[in-house]
């Protein structure tokens, strides 16, 4: 299961678990991750998930920004349309910093790697 870990300076102040196929993120409280700051939108991004095309026990993750006034972010890249988060992406929204944490992803990219040595 996948984490948003959302950061102050560099430092984890909460953690929210991915746990539903359909994450959302903003201002407004009925959002699954309520952000309280006026710079987010009401209903700001959405982040859902699938099954691996090759490895259905592995989920992928992904991010789209529902028409927010400040924009969605991952690693300073402001998106359009859905985008696939990888493990320790840096997701931002508005002003808000967030780590995307997928552990099993880690384990499955070292293991692609593993594969691709060897062939």
């Amino acid at each position: 299961m996948a984490t948003l870990a959302q950061l102050v300076d560099d430092v984890v102040v909460h953690k929210f678990e991915v746990a539903s196929t359909d994450v959302t993120l903003g201002r407004h409280p009925e959002n699954t991750v309520t952000i309280d700051d006026s710079a987010v939108s009401s209903h700001h991004a959405r982040i859902t998930q699938k099954a691996n095309e090759y490895f259905p026990e592995y989920i992928e993750y992904f991010i789209e920004d529902c028409g927010s006034t400040n924009g969605t972010y991952i690693n300073d890249l402001r998106i359009q349309g859905k985008k696939r988060l990888h493990n320790n992406d840096i997701v931002r929204l508005a002003w808000n910093r967030f780590k995307f944490l997928d552990e099993k992803e880690s384990d499955m990219e070292k293991t692609v790697q593993m594969l691709n040595k060897t062939i």
